[in-house]
């Protein structure tokens, strides 16, 4: 069973704009995954119709699995598709914790095997190393990006803007000209490299893709005043007068 709703939060302490978020909800979460990938595919033909070329951010996890199964074999202009990551960790691209690994084992075959993935993960030793690499590779995927399918911690996080990350304040610029920064938080078991906010919001969709009673706990705070460095999703629900997506499912 689905539910489609409009919801106006109240203004966030600290912030300039009134955050609006169209909420789609589900009872399992292979329906959201389904209804949310014919709605990417949508997004992506209008976009290569327009532009002749499309993009799309995606975040690593277990909850857009069943996302990436029902978006790999659609018929798509696959081939006029850029797709590159929310954030990854400064892991090897074989590692298990690679979000890069995830995306090519899960996204990257069947029709969407034609498309083109921008990693961020580079060969320098560390992500700081590798943000002027990352920086270039991340210039060949068009802007604005047409979709930006994001995920949320329990803590607030998404993409790796996490509470406790020591460039925070940095990566939460939404007047930067960077595309990607470096970041290190205690939380977090590596290292990693981390979209912007400035290049998150630079989008003309952006979802918030969760499940689970917990993190939909969580959410709702976010909608709460509230400083970003608290729950940075805050920054992402709060990025204007366009409304956010935020597709949940009860089930994890």
């Amino acid at each position: 069973m689905l539910k489609d709703s409009f919801h106006r939060g109240a203004g966030f302490a600290d912030l300039q704009s009134v955050p609006s978020v169209l909420e789609t909800v589900f009872d399992q979460p292979k329906r959201l995954a389904s209804a949310l990938a014919e709605s990417i595919g949508e997004d992506l033909k209008r976009a290569v119709a327009a532009r002749g070329k499309a993009s799309l951010v995606v975040s690593g996890g277990s909850t857009p699995l069943p996302l990436f199964a029902s978006l790999a074999p659609r018929e798509l202009p696959w081939d006029r598709v850029w797709i590159t990551l929310a954030d990854e960790r400064w892991v090897d691209p074989t590692d298990d914790a690679s979000n890069e690994k995830l995306v090519r084992s899960h996204l990257l075959h069947d029709a969407a095997a034609a498309a083109h993935f921008v990693p961020i993960k580079t060969d320098a030793p560390s992500p700081e190393d590798g943000e002027a690499a990352c920086e270039a590779a991340l210039a060949d995927v068009p802007r604005p990006f047409d979709v930006v399918v994001l995920g949320m911690g329990t803590d607030g996080h998404t993409a790796s803007l996490f509470p406790d990350a020591q460039r925070l304040e940095e990566a939460l610029d939404a007047d930067s000209d960077r595309t990607c920064l470096a970041v290190r938080a205690a939380s977090a078991a590596s290292p990693r490299m981390t979209l912007t906010l400035a290049a998150l919001l630079d989008s003309h969709r952006t979802v918030i893709h969760i499940t689970g009673n917990d993190k939909w706990q969580v959410y709702r705070r976010a909608l709460a005043p509230g400083p970003m460095e608290e729950l940075p999703v805050r920054a992402i629900l709060n990025r204007g007068p366009e409304p956010i997506d935020v597709y949940w499912s009860a089930g994890a």
